[in-house]
């Protein structure tokens, strides 16, 4: 992803007419994709699909409900976004839009907007992200001027549709991305609450990284003979990753952590509770790191700013809690750090995920005091790797500023 994070991304007004200009079709024309959207997806840097899209857009664009599994990184947003804008062909009405992405994090609520709006310009669909912590009153001002797809947080969609200044009657289409965070983070009740609010004849899109428990009652419930597309398995990842588990003393966590990222690049590290987030932060600091917390007591404004400065490439490590597990949406993340490690697999696989994306390499590497190595055997078994007691390091470790020397000790 490019650019700077925006929450409205401003398109021509309903009786202007959009920007155009001549393309050579893309990869995505093969697929069906309509002429105008594929000029879009030039403009906007997109040369071809990836092999969810590949699978994914035909189905859609024959008007079927879509199933999909697959994980962050693979590309889902234009999986639904450019069959979604495929649909849209009459500007919306004041109040009224007709396409609707529910995503469970305001970072990804931007993120989406970002890819979907430099999209959207060039055939004159407007995309909102709609989400709390930001100026209520703003994005009801755009609504009303009319926006064609919002993209939106279910408790702040579900604020402005109780105040009638949401309407979801027009709807075409619905995405319900990242399907399986919704019920971790227990907002199931509201997506249900808000899909028995589309009334009117539309197609619904689900893609998860899994299809079963909560998420299965909602395609059973909401979807109507979904065709299912998957590129993976349940505990398969996103490009090349490569797992390491580490041994390491308390004392010298920090300074490991600050190796690796200075040798390897930009670097995730996620810690279970916001307290740890920010010691490690000011740890790393001290230590003369560029690095910077991320966590939901964070105003919204410096979260913004701190992924905006890690998309960037002008923040090398950013110290998160699993409010970001999904909401990092950043193709060159090298390293993600477990600062212990995770409790169950799919925890492990959700952080992980910020690396090794769009066909790229990357590292999960698990640091493991010495009362922890059981739960690195229990994820390794998850994960089918052969299981392996964590390697004993120090900070000054050579190893560290190459991790493939520890692949051929």
């Amino acid at each position: 992803m490019v650019g700077s994070v925006t929450a409205l991304v401003t398109t021509p007004q309903p009786d202007s007419k959009p920007t155009t200009t001549v393309t050579t079709p893309t990869g995505f024309a093969d697929l069906g994709v309509p002429a105008n959207i594929d000029a879009g997806l030039a403009a906007a840097g997109f040369a071809g699909p990836f092999a969810i899209q590949t699978e994914a857009i035909p189905v859609a664009l024959a008007g079927h409900d879509v199933c999909g599994r697959a994980r962050t990184g693979s590309g889902k947003t234009l999986a639904f976004g450019v069959p979604m804008m495929s649909k849209i062909s009459v500007p919306a009405a004041s109040g009224k839009p007709h396409g609707l992405v529910l995503v469970p994090t305001r970072e990804l609520a931007l993120q989406v907007a970002e890819v979907l709006g430099p999209i959207g310009k060039q055939c004159g669909i407007r995309v909102l992200a709609v989400y709390g912590g930001a100026d209520r009153h703003k994005q009801v001002v755009d609504i009303e001027q009319g926006v064609e797809i919002i993209v939106a947080t279910p408790l702040r969609l579900i604020d402005l549709m109780k105040s009638n200044e949401c309407d979801l009657s027009a709807i075409q289409v619905v995405a319900i991305d990242e399907a399986d965070r919704m019920a971790d983070e227990g907002f199931m009740p509201q997506v249900e609450w808000i899909m028995r609010h589309v009334t009117g004849e539309h197609q619904t899109m689900l893609f998860s990284a899994t299809l079963d428990g909560q998420v299965g009652n909602l395609v059973k419930r909401y979807m109507k003979d979904p065709k299912e597309v998957s590129i993976d398995s349940p505990t398969d990842t996103v490009g090349t990753m490569r797992h390491l588990f580490l041994a390491i003393h308390h004392m010298d966590k920090d300074r490991v952590i600050a190796n690796i990222a200075a040798a390897h690049g930009q670097t995730v590290v996620f810690c279970d509770t916001k307290r740890v987030c920010d010691k490690v932060a000011d740890a790393l600091q001290k230590l003369g790191a560029n690095a910077s917390a991320l966590h939901g007591d964070m105003p919204q404004n410096a979260r913004e700013k701190a992924l905006s400065k890690f998309e960037k490439n002008e923040l090398k490590i950013l110290v998160a809690t699993d409010v970001a597990a999904r909401g990092i949406d950043i193709d060159d993340v090298a390293v993600v750090i477990h600062y212990v490690p995770p409790l169950d697999v799919k925890t492990y696989l959700h952080r992980s995920g910020r690396t090794a994306r769009a066909g790229r390499d990357g590292w999960a590497v698990t640091l493991a005091e010495y009362n922890q190595h059981t739960t690195c055997r229990i994820i390794q078994r998850g994960l089918r790797l052969e299981p392996q007691a964590p390697i004993e390091v120090f900070s000054n470790d050579a190893r560290l500023r190459d991790l493939f020397t520890f692949l051929t000790a």
